[in-house]
């Protein structure tokens, strides 16, 4: 879907919703995200509109369109956003990296290996450094929401340690990290926007592709994959963007209002992720997946040399992961 017709699709809808604009509403906001309505990035923009409607007495208003109503893809959404065609955005890292090169220092494999170390960090001065890193785009980074840790899957063969990848097809995000990632590990990196994975998975024109445990259950992935691998080899935080001068037109205090229910939101929402994640697996395995555990130093040493080549690319890199480590 090309910029104009996001913003013609953006006036009609915008249109359409004059009528049901609530009576003394001062401002109305578009949040969109490409994740299907039962994703919990839904419920966490639905508890960031409830906020913002709270705290300003109901004169802002945010209304939330889920599964690609808005745009086709992540990064024609960010492309909207950018412009001001789309007021916010909740999307995955990758496409937020070819705004802000800086955020994709986030996308380093291992980088994290649990949950409270990745509340520490984005929740703290590295995160908000992160955020800011979007001005220069002219967007305005609110808090991070996040898809958890992502894991392989494949209908080939149970993937156990890096050489089980070799010969195989799996699909990555456009996203150069992930790419030379999958490449350490001997297997062909396929870059592919996500409405084309169900599709490859089924005819078989690729083998596997990777994916937090909400999405693999979300998308019903165990109808075309056989074997999901427990790596956790990425962390998938999700920037929640809106547009800057929106954000600046905002009053001072409604400013604050946002930044402070962005982070109220995000935190209900990562909780939702992770509590949720248990009773996935047992659905997913009940649907007759194989799902199995891996020793995870091996795949860290494999994928390690990835690190080098971006420092080489992004010398500024290697000083952010020394504090996200100290964190």
């Amino acid at each position: 879907m090309k910029r104009i017709t996001i913003f013609s699709f953006y006036v009609i809808l915008g249109l359409s919703l004059i009528a049901a604009v609530p009576a003394g509403a001062e401002m109305v906001f578009k949040l969109a995200m490409v994740t299907p309505p039962g994703h919990a990035y839904s419920a966490g923009a639905q508890e960031f509109a409830r906020l913002v409607n709270e705290g300003t007495g109901g004169e802002v208003v945010v209304r939330v369109y889920a599964g690609r109503q808005i745009a086709g893809s992540e990064s024609e959404l960010l492309e909207a956003v950018h412009t001001g065609d789309v007021d916010m955005a909740i999307t995955s890292t990758g496409p937020v990296s070819y705004f802000s090169p800086g955020m994709g220092v986030a996308d380093l494999p291992f980088l994290f290996t649990d949950y409270s170390g990745v509340d520490r960090v984005f929740d703290g001065p590295v995160g908000r450094e992160l955020l800011d890193g979007l001005e220069s785009a002219n967007m305005k980074g609110l808090a991070f929401f996040e898809n958890g840790f992502r894991h392989f899957t494949n209908s080939i063969r149970p993937l156990l340690r890096p050489e089980d990848f070799r010969g195989l097809k799996f699909r990555t995000m456009e996203n150069p990290v992930h790419l030379a990632s999958v490449r350490e590990l001997g297997a062909q990196a396929i870059p592919m926007s996500w409405e084309e994975v169900y599709a490859s998975l089924q005819t078989k024109a690729i083998d596997g592709q990777e994916n937090p445990i909400a999405i693999i259950h979300a998308y019903k992935l165990s109808e075309v994959q056989k074997y999901l691998s427990l790596t956790g080899h990425f962390y998938s935080p999700s920037p929640m963007s809106m547009n800057l001068k929106k954000f600046m037109k905002l009053k001072t205090e409604w400013q604050k209002l946002f930044l402070e229910a962005a982070a109220r939101a995000a935190k209900f929402e990562r909780k939702m992720i992770r509590d949720s994640e248990s009773k996935q697996l047992e659905e997913i395995r009940a649907q007759g997946m194989i799902i199995d555990t891996v020793d995870k130093d091996v795949f860290v040493k494999a994928m390690s040399p990835v690190y080098e080549m971006f420092y080489e690319k992004y010398p500024g890199w290697k000083e952010t992961v020394r504090k996200i480590r100290a964190d």
